[in-house]
């Protein structure tokens, strides 16, 4: 329990965009910042527990500020940012993607948005302990480096495969437009139309 408390109190040390909310809350109330993360923390939990809404809070957690940062990460000269947040985003899409087949069933279990929550904070946490990083070796990598070439060629096949298939659509639509234009246009004759003789009389 003392290792939780501590990398908390290293995490209210560190400069963020939260860190920095809650020394200006500090400046202006008096309480201090470990409390007032507490107390923020308990509320978020109790909300997501009984609230209205608690799958879009859960969502707008887990995007926005890691969307934020991503952004952030791309505009800076460090690439060290950029491959943490790469392996975030790869993390979270395999996580929908298991969330969607599995929604039906842990929708109905009282804890779900809270432990989804805590899934996502944890990988978005800053340093060695970031569940993101630490998913993506232990249990991605392997699987990636196993089957990868299995993946690519399977998707080079589906991609040959989605080629011809546009192309002979292609073709198709170039015909019918084709034919149909060659029905409505009126065919044209050899010989002019002979010019009107006006009467002289």
């Amino acid at each position: 329990m003392d290792g939780l408390r501590q990398r908390f109190e290293r995490f209210l040390e560190q400069k963020n965009v939260a860190t920095e909310a809650l020394g200006a809350l500090e400046a202006r109330t008096g309480v201090e910042k470990r409390y007032l993360a507490a107390g923020a923390l308990a509320l978020l939990g109790l909300y997501l527990l009984f609230g209205y809404g608690a799958s879009l809070l859960c969502n707008v957690i887990g995007f926005v500020y890691p969307a934020y940062a991503s952004v952030k990460a791309i505009e800076s000269p460090s690439k060290e940012d950029d491959t943490v947040w790469l392996t975030y985003w790869v993390v979270y899409a395999l996580f929908g993607l298991v969330e969607f087949f599995s929604d039906l069933l842990l929708f109905w279990f009282p804890f779900y948005y809270v432990g989804k929550c805590a899934f996502l904070l944890f990988c978005m946490t800053p340093g060695p302990w970031n569940g993101a990083l630490l998913l993506y070796h232990r249990v991605i990598r392997p699987l990636f480096l196993k089957h990868h070439m299995a993946l690519d060629s399977a998707a080079s096949q589906l991609s040959g495969r989605a080629l011809d298939l546009a192309a002979g659509i292609t073709r198709d639509v170039l015909q019918a437009l084709a034919r149909g234009r060659a029905l409505v246009t009126p065919a044209s004759t050899s010989e002019p139309p002979a010019a009107l003789e006006l009467d002289p009389k």
